[in-house]
């Protein structure tokens, strides 16, 4: 997208500085993250990074709606709804994939999440890119040309709203087993919060606890959440000694209430042009005869699970809980990022906060994901190079 960039990395690209940036990471907790590294950046244009936030800017007034609670209470009453939820959302991510319509490039959005990302993951893989390629330290990750310990002071603040870092905890359902958990290695070194299983903590009426290391009980006061519900249902054989149901005296980081109502739930409801026609199974009049234009969906799977990308007929019919899936019409995402051997596509997660105090939520960062399969995700792209996740950079104002 910004070509004196990708000409720049092109030139330097080898196979020994991309073992060597995977060797960075891995060094910092003798680690290697499960899912694939991209080979690049994203190098994303003032106008591309326009385009982004505008249609950002689009999803956020609806969310900011007076009427948004009201509009989203059904998808509470379709799954857990958990007390003592707060005004808005403490996290937004939202996905554009790169695509082209009407012979132009244009962002299109694929979904949105009210639940956190990599944020402490992606600040460090831009730091290990910077030393394999210098000349990246001209660009940055950030939305507001914030600098790195900027960027850790907000992320402190918004995960630890002032009570001291071993009083909140990063909340998982076995940590260790998550494809996510380079992510919670850098949160515990870069913000000092400890990770803790949902299997751990201790209930004593309304207040929570954990064990440290040397097994002294401490006081859970707030929770960055990074349990996925979907998940939780299927872990049966997980033993916990308290119910996200119950009445907890303890702040959230995310409040799980705002995985549901800010999801694939208000797809349909969003209009303009970044978005994609979206329908609610339960509204749908009648099936459409090009099936192959759609995409189905549940609304509150997490990763792309249970995704159908060649829809049939039977594939809706067979649906039983109809006001939990959309269909959803597909796109044309644009192979836009040059490799060695071809174009690849492109998708942009923008993240966003929201301190408890701002009447607007802060953009901050971005992940980026590249594919050169049908789909965005680690089965679409197996045995592929220049696929995987990565971080999209944007010119310093």
């Amino acid at each position: 997208m910004i070509t004196k960039y990708r000409d720049f990395f092109n030139e330097q690209f080898s196979s020994e500085k991309y073992q060597a940036l995977k060797q960075d990471i891995t060094a910092d907790f003798g680690y290697e993250p499960t899912f694939r590294l991209g080979e690049t950046p994203f190098f994303i244009s003032n106008e591309l990074k326009d385009q982004l936030l505008e249609g950002c800017n689009d999803v956020i007034a609806l969310i900011q709606n007076n009427q948004f609670k009201s509009l989203t209470n059904k998808s509470l009453e379709l799954n857990n709804n958990v007390p003592n939820e707060d005004e808005h959302s403490t996290f937004i991510a939202i996905d554009f994939g790169i695509c082209e319509e009407d012979g132009k490039i244009i962002p299109k959005l694929i979904e949105v999440q009210g639940f956190p990302s990599l944020f402490n993951y992606q600040n460090n893989l831009f730091e290990k890119f910077k030393k394999q390629y210098p000349f990246l330290a001209d660009l940055t990750p950030f939305i507001n040309n914030i600098t790195n310990d900027e960027y850790l002071e907000i992320l402190e603040e918004i995960l630890c709203n002032k009570h001291p870092k071993q009083n909140v905890v990063l909340l998982e359902i076995e940590p260790e087993k998550q494809n996510t958990k380079i992510d919670f290695y850098y949160c515990n070194r870069d913000i000092g919060i400890p990770i803790v299983c949902v299997t751990e903590v201790i209930k004593k009426g309304k207040l929570l606890f954990y064990k440290n290391a040397t097994g002294e009980e401490i006081q859970i006061k707030r929770i960055y959440n990074r349990v996925i519900f979907d998940e939780l249902d299927l872990s049966k054989d997980l033993q916990l000694n308290f119910n996200f149901s119950d009445e907890l005296d303890v702040e959230w980081a995310g409040h799980p209430n705002w995985f549901f109502r800010i999801s694939k739930f208000i797809l349909p409801m969003l209009k303009g042009k970044y978005c994609i026609e979206t329908t609610l199974l339960s509204e749908l009049k009648e099936i459409p005869d090009d099936l192959e234009n759609y995409v189905l969906k549940p609304l509150f799977s997490f990763s792309g699970s249970g995704v159908i990308f060649h829809v049939k007929r039977e594939n809706i019919e067979s649906v039983k809980d109809k006001e939990l899936y959309i269909l959803q019409k597909k796109v044309n995402y644009l192979p836009i990022v040059q490799s060695p051997d071809g174009k690849v596509k492109a998708e942009v997660r923008m993240l966003y906060v929201w301190k408890k105090e701002d009447t607007n939520p802060t953009p901050l960062c971005n992940l980026v994901r590249l594919s050169r399969g049908e789909m965005i995700g680690v089965k679409y792209n197996k045995d592929k190079d220049w696929v995987g996740g990565t971080i999209g950079l944007f010119e310093k104002a």
